[in-house]
């Protein structure tokens, strides 16, 4: 059992280092030639906007370039798992070519560009194709040493494998030497070196403004969807005591004023409407409790965010069931966000997911609050504009919070939120 597990890994590690080659070999002489167009066409079309021309050529060559560039990122994450951050200035819609041309110009982004290219050129090319050589160009030396050198030197010069001299079988063998060596190197080396490859790409194209940029735009997206949240939910309270206890006072008010007047007359009637009075103010109460725990629920600041959870389930229509797996607390904020998020989620499940049955789980591990709601409906969630699961995005998201959806059609439907933080 453990040779076979031994035998799976190596095969496993072949292919890898197969796979490895071919993808280095692929970078390096397939887009080779587009690097140097690239780079070549933003000299020629920069130069040429003096002149005018280059005022409409340069917005659509820097395109290319970008895009270019983004295929480079994307190749990254998919083959060696490297996330590359693109972090573009954006671009007004509409903009005339010389609009288009200053901002792109004055982008730091661009620059990096320009910067890659170079490095792809040089550099990235030799870590692009080295898991190459390293793999096939020892089968040469196999063949040199099987006596193809013979037919090579006939005419008495040796035939140089590497910096090997062959002219006669023992330089032959230790070609076959220096072929075994490489390709030894390339079953060690060939992963880590394309690897390199895209950690060099990540470090002159990536770069750690780049990152930040890109952090700034989504702090910024966030703040903005927060305060859009924020100023919501305080006209949705408003409206709440306008429409319901406030008016409730109100008439409570007029029917007081009006047994002031009939205590005297009219006891009877003051005394019916004291009983009015009464149930108003009891239901100007059930109606202010009821807004101050949907503004905080208070077996959420009393027991935590797994009771209220439950709690929550057990309002439910569905059977729901709840696992929690939490050692601590985390800050208000974030209990309070994850609530309202998980209360959406399984309004959702409950009003447009046809299920029988909803399952929640609750627990944190490695610095994140991970939820998962599951249930056995249709399918067809989609995170989008308008829907529910949009505004669940936007509250994780003034967290650092991330929201993932499984919804195919036919079901199940699984949404997953992650919110980092440390718990108490």
């Amino acid at each position: 059992m453990n040779t076979d597990t031994k035998s799976d890994g190596v095969r496993a590690h072949v292919r890898e280092v197969v796979l490895a080659a071919v993808r280095g070999l692929v970078l390096a002489l397939a887009m080779l030639p587009v690097a140097v167009l690239c780079f070549t066409l933003t000299l020629v079309s920069v130069a040429l906007i003096p002149l005018g021309l280059g005022i409409v050529t340069t917005p659509a060559v820097l395109g290319g370039v970008r895009e270019f560039a983004d295929t480079r990122r994307r190749l990254a994450a998919e083959w060696c798992g490297i996330p590359i951050r693109s972090s573009y200035r954006p671009l007004p819609e509409g903009a005339n070519p010389w609009t288009r041309t200053v901002l792109m110009l004055g982008d730091p982004a661009t620059w990096r560009d320009m910067r890659w290219l170079l490095a792809d050129m040089t550099a990235g090319f030799v870590t692009a194709l080295l898991p190459a050589v390293l793999l096939f160009y020892p089968f040469e030396g196999f063949a040199v040493a099987a006596g193809l050198w013979r037919v090579v030197s006939a005419d008495g010069h040796p035939y140089w494998y590497g910096f090997v001299p062959v002219s006669d079988q023992p330089t032959a063998l230790g070609a076959a030497a220096t072929a075994a060596v490489l390709l030894f190197a390339a079953y060690h080396l060939a992963p880590r070196l394309l690897t390199a490859h895209f950690r060099l790409t990540r470090a002159v194209l990536g770069g750690d403004q780049g990152e930040l940029v890109e952090r700034v735009r989504v702090l910024t997206e966030t703040r903005r969807d927060a305060v859009d949240t924020s100023a919501a939910e305080l006209r949705r309270i408003e409206r709440d005591l306008h429409d319901g206890a406030q008016a409730r006072l109100v008439a409570m008010g007029m029917d007081l004023g009006t047994i002031e007047m009939l205590v005297e007359r009219d006891p009877a009637r003051a005394k019916q409407l004291l009983a009015q009075a009464r149930r108003n103010s009891a239901e100007a109460l059930e109606e202010l409790r009821d807004l101050v725990r949907g503004i905080h629920p208070p077996v959420l600041a009393e027991r935590g965010l797994g009771d209220a959870v439950r709690a929550l389930a057990l309002r439910l229509p569905l059977p729901t069931e709840v696992a929690v797996e939490l050692p601590g607390r985390a800050d208000a904020p974030v209990e309070s966000a994850a609530y309202f998020a998980v209360s959406e989620v399984l309004t959702n499940a409950v009003k447009h997911s046809g299920a029988d049955r909803i399952w929640a789980d609750l627990h944190h591990t490695d610095g994140m609050l991970r939820i998962t709601v599951t249930d056995d409906g249709k399918g067809g969630a989609a995170v989008g504009a308008g829907s529910g699961l949009a505004g669940v995005e936007r509250r994780l998201g003034t967290f650092d919070g991330v929201l993932a959806v499984s919804s195919p059609a036919g079901g199940p439907t699984m949404v997953t939120m992650e919110i980092p933080c440390a718990l108490s």
